[in-house]
């Protein structure tokens, strides 16, 4: 297993709740999960008088899976994309993660996970969780990249290995979850190269270019 002697990933604060709201709003993700403009300012304004600090505005995944998320996501004037042998993206949903029971709930202590770049997600996972941390969602994940865009970096992605498929037999799906940007090869065509990427790696590989993203904590603030 590498070695990590770094601690969490140093990167500006979120924008305020308020402006994160009107980030959702503009761009229609309260039309995704059912939620109005008014609904979505109103948790803001509450949760940013409760939450006292850096936090990110996320919507429930049943409410706005992946898939809608995706395509608005920005990078080189390029929208983002799930890869297409990822059909399945929406059923890769939370495993050994609570999440609260909201339409809107808040993540906090968010850190990219640079200093696990080459840890395999088996080998990750227990490292976050001994930390007292906990894996991001993949909806999570693209909440993050939507309000602070230059989060997703060339050699410096994240997995979300929060997201898991549970297959028919019961058992997981050797795929986990990750964002990261399009060189443009292959399947995904010179078109897409720079454009944001939602894609997938095996459970047990590693990869230089993916820290694992976490999270100190989630929860509900505010009325709905």
């Amino acid at each position: 297993m590498p070695d990590t002697t770094s601690a969490a990933t140093v990167r500006p604060a979120l924008p305020a709740l308020s402006t994160q709201a009107e980030r959702l709003i503009e761009l229609g993700v309260h039309e995704i999960a059912g939620l109005t403009p008014a609904g979505v300012r109103t948790f803001a304004a509450a949760a940013g008088v409760r939450a006292g600090g850096d936090a990110l505005l996320a919507v429930h995944p049943d409410r706005a899976p992946a898939s809608a998320l995706a395509p608005l996501l920005r990078r080189a004037g390029k929208p983002g994309f799930v890869v297409v042998d990822m059909t399945d993206v929406d059923r890769f949903g939370p495993h050994g993660v609570e999440l609260p029971d909201a339409p809107l709930y808040l993540v906090t202590g968010l850190d990219r996970g640079d200093h696990l770049s080459g840890w395999s997600p088996e080998e990750a996972l227990p490292a976050l969780t001994g930390e007292g941390r906990t894996p991001l969602l993949l909806t999570e994940g693209l909440h993050w990249v939507l309000q602070q865009p230059e989060v997703l970096e060339r050699n410096h992605c994240f997995m979300t290995i929060g997201s898991r498929l549970r297959k028919e037999n019961g058992g997981l799906d050797a795929r986990t979850p990750a964002i990261w940007i399009s060189n443009g090869t292959g399947r995904d065509g010179r078109e897409r190269r720079d454009a944001p990427k939602i894609g997938w790696c095996w459970w047990g590989n590693r990869h230089t270019w993916l820290g694992f993203a976490s999270a100190a904590d989630r929860r509900a603030t505010g009325g709905r």
